[in-house]
């Protein structure tokens, strides 16, 4: 919890075992810790470096703790600081990078990345600099990294950005995809199935790709891909996803935690629940927060929403949403109830 501001397990332990204690003397600290006295030792002085900790004034050789809301809230504040440092860095460099030419070379819009490493930590990265949508093909053997080593995955999911998945039938059969899906689908996640995608490919906020540089099938030494940047080639990759999704049919799970597949025309569960606050008057700000959702999100779901019901108004949808059974009127339910 506390290594963001630079504190290791050990250094986190000692701290907060000492905030328990008030005060404690080396040994009795170890002995806590389950730690050796050197290690304590160690771990304390980098906590008096940070000012969360100091010998006591008093009784020689006893360690008093700093209080957290004043120690820990001058280091979350310098911490803060030097993110917004880098931030601007970040900014200025990305700005000294657009006007270096007003046309860009080819080398800076594809790069080849070689080796299982430097494919899966692309792969990663891509993953953890969207801000607002992961669109994936999977195919049923991963390059580089499996599902279950996914962690970036999640991460992004938790922050809000919207993936949309199209995998092959065949990576149902594979060890752990149910717990995934499920996992993926409890988190938000669009995911729909297809007999067979034609490659691998991820993309990040619509402006970065990442695609097998191999032929699929083809036997290589080590993986290698091209990462895309925004392009002609990138608008392709795009265009390719956008058109194997239309085809996809969309994955749920029944209760007894089988996949089972849906109509390409209905909207899911998670549609559904902002469709149904919407229609109760609630704005996109309140339904993100009723479900736990951003904003864009929402947004989004609205979007495909309209898209599936073929009309270019939320009025429209409003009806479009009760001709087609997606929700029904109070009077028919309880209608329905009677008979």
């Amino acid at each position: 919890m506390l290594g963001a501001i630079g504190l290791d397990e050990a250094q986190e332990a000692a701290y907060r075992t000492l905030v328990g204690l008030g005060a404690a003397e080396v040994p009795y600290l170890a002995n806590q810790l389950t730690l050796p006295e050197d290690d304590t030792v160690r771990a304390l002085r980098h906590l008096e470096r940070q000012g969360l900790a100091a010998r006591s004034s008093t009784r020689p050789g006893r360690w008093v703790a700093a209080p957290p809301a004043v120690a820990l809230g001058a280091l979350l504040t310098q911490q803060r600081h030097e993110l917004d440092r880098a931030e601007m860095a970040a900014a200025v460099l990305a700005e000294e990078f657009r006007g270096r030419a007003a046309e860009p070379a080819v080398h800076d819009l594809v790069e080849v990345v070689t080796g299982t490493g430097a494919v899966a930590h692309r792969f990663r990265q891509l993953q953890l600099g969207a801000a607002e949508e992961v669109c994936a093909l999977v195919t049923t053997t991963p390059a580089a990294v499996t599902n279950a080593e996914n962690e970036a995955e999640d991460r992004a999911a938790e922050r809000g950005v919207d993936y949309r998945v199209v995998i092959e039938r065949g990576v149902l059969a594979t060890p752990g995809a149910l717990l995934g899906l499920s996992e993926a689908l409890g988190r938000r996640e669009r995911v729909r199935a297809v007999d067979k995608v034609p490659t691998k490919l991820v993309i990040a906020d619509r402006t970065l790709a990442l695609v097998p540089l191999s032929a699929r099938g083809a036997a290589t030494t080590e993986p290698a891909a091209l990462v895309v940047h925004d392009s002609g080639l990138l608008e392709s990759l795009r265009a390719l996803f956008e058109a194997v999704w239309r085809q996809a049919v969309p994955l749920r799970l029944a209760a007894d935690g089988t996949a089972h597949e849906t109509r390409t025309g209905d909207p899911d569960d998670a549609d559904l629940e902002v469709l149904s606050l919407l229609l109760a008057g609630l704005t996109d700000a309140s339904v993100a927060k009723q479900l736990g959702l951003g904003l864009r999100t929402v947004q989004r779901r609205v979007s495909h929403l309209m898209a599936l019901a073929g009309v270019t108004t939320r009025l429209q949808l409003g009806w479009r949403a009760y001709e087609r059974g997606w929700v029904a009127r109070e009077g028919q339910e309880r209608h329905d109830g009677q008979d």
